[in-house]
């Protein structure tokens, strides 16, 4: 963080009488050069054909207006305008990002490829703009007052972003344009940006993060990058900005699979795992191979399964009908104390947000979860049991835009949920590969070296998730499967095992309180807090597999966030 606050200074703008705190930004760019990406298909080609309409992303702004600028830069927020726009491309509305960060963030530009041949151009400029919100000089010092106006789209059309001004007039029509009804699809907000008061008003003003409502592999929703702003005393449930859609079938910017290896060679994060795990991931052949069995319900013996997995039934739901166990003799203690010198990570490609970003997840095993620590206060606890469970799956997503094939953010699953992290804020080891750091015993991933709280964090009670950098590590640039990717069709032969959707482990449901109890009696009176135990994950009170990455919401859909 101290290199990100050593890109920003500061310098004082006099305009008409009145001070303005304009930053004098720098542009993030990744620790090392891009490389030559191997040719095929329209990746990082620059441009990305949507059907109707050519795109293109702007990461080059002027700054327009800002909040905070003169008191707290680091808390405010600043709005842009961007520049150098291709010849024939029209801007679709403003950017803006906390001030606290270089600019890292884009908005799309677009041209009409094909409907200046037609009755209706897909682009059209706005029939008028609407005052939402001006600052009145409401910030409580001496800064240059913005405007926040929406355009006014014609019949059949709709608007995309907002357009914010240091002067009160309206902004020209042609500043941006408004698309064709037909070639968009619904935006929601997905994140609180600014919430504000103005001197005179009662009402916030807000303005929120957007992204489109459909999206994982089979979403056409291409976010644009704008934001959207109100002064609603509520939230609302469907907002009048748009986003694109891609209408063309052929998602020709998604790479090819020569294009994806050069990817993870470029990008493949390392995996550091806690100096005191015992635990490790291992390949799954390995774990086949020395001892895991297939039992079915019913049947008391468990049968062997091959390498390949092949004996395991394919496809269905989780009927409860089939799970995975360790063997109940010396290979057990073996088999749970993984084997990282087999593993890898297992690689899906899918498209995101329409097929302008290469979502890379990359998925781990785990022959075992072992069991959790309980903190309470400054108190922690082992526990004996709680928290373990046989066959453990996680996963990182590496987000890549097809217009340059640079990394935009990485998804760190923890448990249950996850955080999507930007690329200025990762942490980098080796060029452009950044570190991942998995929990002691969890293997949840995290971006940085500490321990996370998985429970009440106000109440300093929970389940510690302890991440630090050791020896102990795996290179998922180089040791890797790629095991899916649907959009290339018979490209990528899948594995056997990903088709088993039942559990990686058996189903133990046992009374966990009774544990915590013992816990807390040990305790001070004042730590008893029985309903902060109840704030703990449900997950605790039972030892139950996972089921496969196929089965999960997020290999179909798109990340939690």
């Amino acid at each position: 963080m101290e290199r990100l606050r050593k890109l920003f200074r500061w310098q004082r703008i006099y305009e008409n009488n009145s001070i303005a705190m304009c930053p004098s930004f720098t542009t993030f760019l990744l620790p090392a050069p891009l490389p030559h990406w191997p040719k095929g298909r329209g990746f990082a080609n620059g441009n990305i054909n949507l059907g109707e309409l050519e795109v293109v992303q702007i990461t080059r702004f002027e700054f327009i207006w800002g909040s905070h600028l003169s008191h707290d830069n680091r808390k405010g927020i600043s709005f842009y305008k961007p520049l150098g726009l291709p010849k024939g491309f029209y801007g679709l509305g403003h950017y803006c990002q906390p001030n606290d960060k270089p600019l890292n963030g884009y908005v799309l530009v677009a041209k009409d490829v094909v409907s200046h041949n037609r009755g209706s151009p897909a682009l059209v400029m706005p029939v008028d703009y609407y005052l939402v919100w001006n600052s009145d000089d409401g910030m409580r010092v001496q800064d240059q007052p913005g405007y926040f106006w929406v355009p006014k789209p014609p019949s059949g059309y709709k608007a995309l972003g907002f357009v914010v001004t240091n002067q009160a007039g309206k902004p020209d029509l042609g500043e941006v344009r408004c698309v064709r009804e037909d070639l968009v699809d619904g935006s929601e907000t997905c994140g609180l940006l600014l919430e504000t008061l103005s001197r005179f008003q009662k009402i916030p003003f807000k303005v929120f993060k957007t992204r489109p409502r459909h999206r994982g592999m089979q979403g056409r929703g291409v976010s644009v990058g704008t934001f959207f702003c109100t002064r609603r005393l509520t939230a609302v449930e469907e907002i009048p900005i748009v986003c694109l859609k891609n209408n063309d079938p052929n998602l020709d910017a998604m790479p090819n699979v020569d294009q994806i290896h050069a990817l993870i060679h470029h990008y493949g994060p390392t995996v550091f795992f806690h100096p005191r795990e015992v635990y490790f991931p291992s390949s799954v052949s390995w774990f086949f191979r020395n001892g895991a069995l297939l039992f079915k319900a019913g049947q008391y013996t468990g049968e062997p399964i091959d390498a390949e997995g092949s004996i395991l039934p394919g496809g269905g739901t989780n009927d409860g009908e089939y799970w995975l166990d360790l063997p109940a003799d010396d290979r057990r203690e073996v088999l749970k104390r993984g084997n990282l010198a087999s593993a890898k990570l297992y690689v899906h490609v899918k498209p995101a947000l329409g097929g302008t970003f290469t979502d890379v997840a990359m998925w781990l095993f785990s022959p075992f979860n072992g069991p959790a620590t309980l903190k309470i206060g400054p108190t922690n606890m082992a526990m004996s049991r709680i928290g373990e469970h046989i066959g453990d799956w996680e996963h990182f997503t590496l987000r890549i835009s097809n217009f340059t094939g640079e990394l935009q953010s990485i998804y760190f699953s923890q448990h249950s949920g996850g955080v999507w992290i930007s690329a200025c804020d990762l942490e980098f080891i080796e060029g452009n590969r950044a570190i991942v750091y998995a929990s002691r015993h969890g293997h949840a991933c995290f971006p940085y070296p500490r321990t996370y709280l998985q429970g009440s964090s106000s109440l300093g009670i929970g389940i510690r998730n302890d991440c630090a950098r050791s020896d102990f590590s795996l290179d998922s640039s180089t040791h890797y499967q790629i095991v899916a990717a649907e959009y290339l069709g018979e490209a990528v032969t899948e594995p056997c095992w990903l088709q088993y959707m039942r559990e990686w482990g058996p189903k133990i449901v046992y009374d966990s309180r009774k544990e915590f109890d013992k816990v807390i009696k040990r305790l001070p009176w004042l730590t008893r807090l029985s309903t902060a135990i109840g704030k703990l994950p449900t997950e605790l009170s039972q030892q139950e597999g996972p089921t496969g990455p196929k089965e999960k919401n997020n290999w179909s859909g798109d990340e939690r966030w």
